[in-house]
C-alpha cells in the first residue's frame, strides 16, 4: 500500500498528513504506529487523517470537514489544536477548499479554523470544561485544585476538558521539571480514566507564561496547542493570567486568548509544511514496529 502524505508541523509539533478525502485510507494503530516511528516510518507526534464532513452523516456544514487524529502509539484522540491549524493550511493546498474559514469535526468535538493574511491560523478550541465528568477525572466534587498519589509523591494540579484530558502542574522552572518521569507517572493515574495530558506551566507574567508537555500515547513533545489552552484556562480561572497570554513553547510561541466563562477560547500560531511524499506500507515494516 503507498500513502500520498505531507508532512507539517507548528511549534515543533510535527504531523504526517493524509488526504481521506480523495483517497479511500484504512487506519489500524499498526499502520499509525509504522507511520509515526522515526526510523522505520516517516516520523511524527500524530498522524492526521481528512475525510468529508458528510462521511458517516458528520456533518461539518460548509467547508464542513471531518479530522481524525492518532497518537504516535496509534490511539485515536480527539483533539490536537497545533494539529488543527496544520490541517486548515493542508485543505487549502490540496485544494480542497478556498475558504477563509473552516468548520471541522473530530472524534469528540467541533472546531472552526480562521487562516489569517500573515499564514498563520487561529482555531476555536470550544469551551473548557471544568466538570470532572465532563474532563473526564474521577473524582466526586469540582475544585479549583485537585491532588494524585504517585510514585513521584503527592502532586497538585489543575484539571480542564478541551476535546482531550488535560491536568497543569505549576512549576518554578520548566527547564528543571521532570517531565518525563512525572508526567509518564500522571497520564497513567487512576484518577484518569482516558490518561491525561500533562503540562507543566510557570508563569513569567499575566500576559506570558513558559510550558513543556507530556502528551499522552506520545511523550513529551516540543509544542501542544490544546496544552496551550489548558494552561491558560486554568490560570485565568484562577486569577493567575489576563485573558490575552503569549505561550512560549520549546517549540516556539503561540498566543491564547479567553474572556472566561462560557465563552470558547482560541489559539494562534505559525503553520509550516516541511515535505511531501509517498510512504510505502509494507507488511514487513508494520511487524518491525510492532515487535520493537
Amino acid at each position: 500500500m503507498n500513502l500520498k502524505f505531507t508532512k507539517m508541523q507548528s511549534l515543533g509539533n510535527d504531523f504526517v498528513m493524509l488526504n481521506g478525502v480523495n483517497e479511500s485510507i484504512e487506519m489500524t494503530e499498526q499502520i499509525a504506529r509504522h507511520i509515526a516511528h522515526r526510523r522505520f516510518g516517516i516520523g511524527c507526534d500524530q498522524i492526521l487523517v481528512a475525510e468529508s464532513g458528510q462521511k458517516n452523516g458528520n456533518d461539518g456544514g460548509k467547508s464542513g470537514y471531518r479530522l481524525r487524529i492518532f497518537n504516535s502509539d496509534g490511539s485515536e484522540v480527539g483533539q490536537c489544536g497545533n494539529g488543527a491549524r496544520c490541517f486548515a493550511r493542508y485543505l487549502h493546498d490540496q485544494g480542497l477548499t478556498r475558504d477563509q474559514r473552516i468548520n471541522i469535526r473530530t472524534k469528540t468535538t467541533k472546531m472552526q479554523l480562521h487562516l489569517k493574511p500573515d499564514g498563520s491560523v487561529t482555531v476555536d478550541m470550544g469551551v473548557p470544561e471544568f466538570a470532572p465528568a465532563k474532563i473526564p477525572l474521577a473524582v466526586t466534587e469540582p475544585a479549583s485544585r485537585y491532588q494524585a498519589n504517585t510514585g513521584c509523591g503527592d502532586i497538585e494540579f489543575y484539571a480542564v476538558g478541551l476535546g482531550n484530558p488535560h491536568c497543569v502542574i505549576q512549576v518554578s522552572r520548566v527547564d528543571t521539571a521532570d517531565v518525563q518521569i512525572i508526567g509518564s507517572a500522571m497520564e497513567n493515574n487512576p484518577l484518569f480514566p482516558e490518561r491525561i495530558n500533562v503540562g507543566f506551566r510557570q508563569i513569567i507574567s499575566r500576559q506570558k507564561i513558559k510550558l513543556r508537555v507530556y502528551e499522552r500515547g506520545a511523550g513529551e513533545t516540543l509544542g501542544c496547542g490544546s496544552g496551550a489552552c489548558a494552561a491558560v484556562a486554568t490560570g485565568i480561572r484562577d486569577g493567575l493570567l489576563d485573558s490575552e497570554v503569549e505561550v512560549v513553547l520549546p517549540g516556539g510561541s503561540a498566543r491564547v486568548s479567553w474572556q472566561g466563562g462560557a465563552s470558547p477560547i482560541f489559539l494562534n500560531g505559525p503553520v509550516h509544511k516541511v515535505y511531501q511524499g509517498i510512504l510505502e506500507v509494507q507488511r514487513e515494516h508494520v511487524q518491525a514496529v510492532i515487535a520493537a
